[in-house]
């Protein structure tokens, strides 16, 4: 099991949302939680009340859709704290907007927050960890990482990609021969942490919209059981058989189930992200 005790844990996008409860609970379960987000602020916040609990943390502003600035702050925590045992890559944007409407801009951001910098992070710290033979890669992807929605056809590519990262890095690491590195990949369905505002669902009994705490709870265990995947709910499995029908009835169950119009009164987060 990867143990969080006395353990460095780097996680991104931590100023609000999962990332942020996932500082909290590990923590709480003994990790020093070594926060990047581009919202120094909200990083302090969360720094501040982890000090009213006891805890010690670290806080680096870094703007991972930039390449270079990962590189430097990835310099300056390998200084600092000399390694790092869990890398949890969880920043990410979204657009909600129809291909169309998606400007240039737009698209790249997306692929450079949700996909490249997977790369760049993983690709710093991941020496470290080979050297050691020890040590946990965790991919925070999305439902919308194995099948498509209207309204995120960057977002889904982006996690699209963010899952078949983890897959490749997986069975290379198990090549080889770094068996001490571990994987996980997370596939939530929408959590209601403000990234969504709007989106809604058909069966809320079937695929109900995730609460912040019990999908933070369940990401924290699945890294500590070192799961190689979690998909939230698990009805969201039922994708990968279902690929197997034919493309009419797969996109006629999506539509079913409400899959396919989940976007349609979709608002996003109404500050900064």
């Amino acid at each position: 099991m990867t143990k969080f005790d006395g353990k460095n844990v780097l996680i991104t996008g931590c100023a609000s949302g999962i990332g942020r409860l996932m500082a909290l609970k590990i923590a709480s379960r003994g990790g020093h939680v070594i926060m990047w987000d581009i919202n120094l602020p909200g990083m302090e916040a969360v720094r501040e009340q982890l000090g009213r609990w006891g805890f010690d943390s670290s806080a680096y502003r870094c703007d991972i859709s930039d390449r270079l600035a990962i590189q430097a702050a990835a310099d300056q925590v390998l200084t600092e704290h000399g390694g790092i045992d869990v890398l949890i890559n969880n920043a990410g944007v979204v657009s909600g907007k129809p291909l169309l409407e998606v400007s240039d801009e737009t698209i790249q951001r997306t692929f450079d927050i949700n996909t490249l910098s997977l790369f760049w992070t993983t690709r710093a710290f991941l020496p470290g960890m080979i050297d050691r033979n020890v040590g946990h890669i965790v991919t925070i992807a999305s439902a919308g990482g194995i099948i498509g929605v209207p309204r995120l056809a960057d977002y889904s590519a982006s996690k699209f990609a963010a899952v078949g990262f983890d897959d490749s890095l997986r069975v290379e690491l198990k090549r080889l021969g770094h068996h001490g590195v571990r994987t996980t990949v997370v596939c939530p369905f929408y959590i209601k942490t403000g990234m969504f505002e709007g989106v809604k669902t058909r069966f809320p009994w079937l695929l109900p919209i995730l609460e912040p705490e019990d999908a933070a709870n369940q990401i924290v265990n699945a890294i500590e059981k070192n799961k190689h995947r979690l998909i939230m709910p698990p009805f969201a499995y039922i994708t990968y058989p279902g690929r197997l029908l034919p493309t009419p009835v797969f996109d006629w169950l999506a539509s079913f189930v409400g899959i396919n119009n989940s976007m349609d009164d979709f608002e996003g987060r109404h500050s900064s992200t």
